[in-house]
């Protein structure tokens, strides 16, 4: 006998439905009625919102529901340990542009919290902290007083992720000055968010046990007017990594930034992790290393282009830089000057990867210049017919082998090391 779906369940034992309904989370919702929250985008809803966090914690945890609504707030949130605050949207919205509040679209399709606390402050408490267990959800996170065509007003973080388990789902993070510090916790995920953060997107720094970034796109949704959108190509870093063990990152984007990914060390160390599906797209330097942990950073799939700024480059490693990074299956394309310059004492190896375009001036630049430390370049295609390789004097060791490359091999050897050259197929 075969029970249809709704029968099956209605022949559960009483005692398993009781359990689960015990095992449900209580849920409170901040309306005017329960908390005093008005959602209409001119009232402070800061103590309402509060007072309705405050109660699921002291119930021991659970939901606080904020329904449709704009949602304004001149001061701070503290979500507790075991509470999540939940807004309407179970998969991040669109938006492009947020302007006129009070008029019935584009805000008041969702649950949209109007940030207005602590402008012009960088360097105090977040707009939200996440605490152990605690969760923010389907919510949008709009600055109305940041202006669309000037140098942004800086605010402190919109959200800071601390403890154990918090968690970032679902969230547009419209236009804040800074996004997210998921620094000194454990084990966070941030999933499913998107917006334009203008100086800064993600940072994670102190992690000790694994956290997970997934599926992130920052792009210029909500200005690419000049003179904003010009300040956040010439400051804004979209993805931040200081000490964080064995990072997960999957599915990542980033558009219009001075940096799109920087790896750098900090007091409590540098980053090793898995890096898939990474993107930068139009960023003056898509990705930096200054520093990596010796484990290494294990870099897959990801698409980095470079056309703007003042010297435009796919990849950047630093003179300090004394750890292990690899490439592999990479896509590099844009008119930039060079795909990657790379110096320090540390390994860097590109394997199985596209290089389409550099010397976009006719300079005679190299696609990769390496001054330095010990460079793997295995299994490649050099797509344009330019010189491809400089190996300067400080090159301790380089292999160079069985890469395609159009036109005919054009590799400048400088090094007084160890360097192995072979087996490629040029034109």
């Amino acid at each position: 006998m075969h029970l249809s779906p709704i029968a099956l369940f209605s022949a559960l034992p009483a005692c398993l439905l009781a359990a689960a309904s015990a095992a449900a989370p209580s849920q409170w919702t901040v309306t005017e009625a329960a908390f005093g929250a008005k959602g209409d985008g001119k009232t402070d809803d800061t103590a309402a919102f509060q007072a309705a966090l405050d109660t699921a914690a002291k119930a021991g945890g659970g939901v606080v529901f904020a329904p449709r609504g704009n949602y304004l707030f001149a001061g701070r949130l503290n979500v507790p340990a075991a509470v999540t605050l939940k807004g309407v949207w179970e998969s991040v919205p669109a938006h492009n542009g947020i302007r006129d509040v009070g008029l019935p679209k584009p805000t008041d399709d969702g649950t949209t919290f109007l940030v207005t606390a602590d402008a012009g402050k960088e360097d105090v408490a977040a707009f939200i902290t996440l605490n152990t267990n605690s969760t923010l959800k389907g919510v949008v996170l709009y600055y109305p007083n940041q202006l669309e065509d000037a140098v942004p007003t800086p605010y402190p973080w919109a959200i800071a992720m601390r403890g154990k388990n918090p968690a970032v789902l679902d969230v547009e993070l419209l236009n804040p000055y800074s996004g997210i510090d998921a620094s000194q916790n454990e084990r966070h995920l941030i999933r499913n968010v998107q917006g334009q953060p203008l100086r800064r997107g993600v940072w994670i720094d102190s992690i000790y046990d694994i956290g997970r970034v997934e599926n992130v796109h920052f792009n210029p949704w909500w200005s690419m007017k000049p003179k904003l959108f010009q300040w956040q190509m010439d400051n804004g870093e979209a993805f931040i990594f200081g000490r964080t063990d064995w990072q997960y990152v999957l599915n990542t984007f980033c558009f219009g930034y001075k940096v799109g990914y920087r790896f750098t060390e900090t007091k409590t160390g540098a980053t090793n992790g898995n890096f898939l599906g990474i993107g930068a797209d139009d960023c003056q330097t898509a990705l930096v290393v200054e520093q990596s942990a010796p484990f290494g950073i294990l870099i897959t799939n990801g698409e980095f282009v470079s056309f703007h700024g003042p010297d435009p480059t796919m990849i950047a490693v630093d003179a300090r830089h004394s750890g292990s990074v690899r490439f592999v299956n990479c896509a590099f394309w844009g008119p930039c000057n060079q795909i990657a310059r790379i110096a320090g004492k540390g390994t860097v190896g590109f394997s199985d990867c596209t290089f389409t375009e550099w010397d976009s001036k006719k300079e005679g630049r190299h696609a990769l210049q390496v001054a330095s430390g010990t460079v793997l370049i295995r299994g490649c295609e050099f797509r344009a017919n330019k010189v491809q390789i400089e190996l300067g004097e400080g090159v301790r060791r380089a292999v160079i082998s069985d890469n395609i490359i159009t036109g005919a091999e054009r590799i400048t050897n400088h090094s007084k090391g160890s360097v192995k050259i072979g087996n490629n197929a040029a034109e």
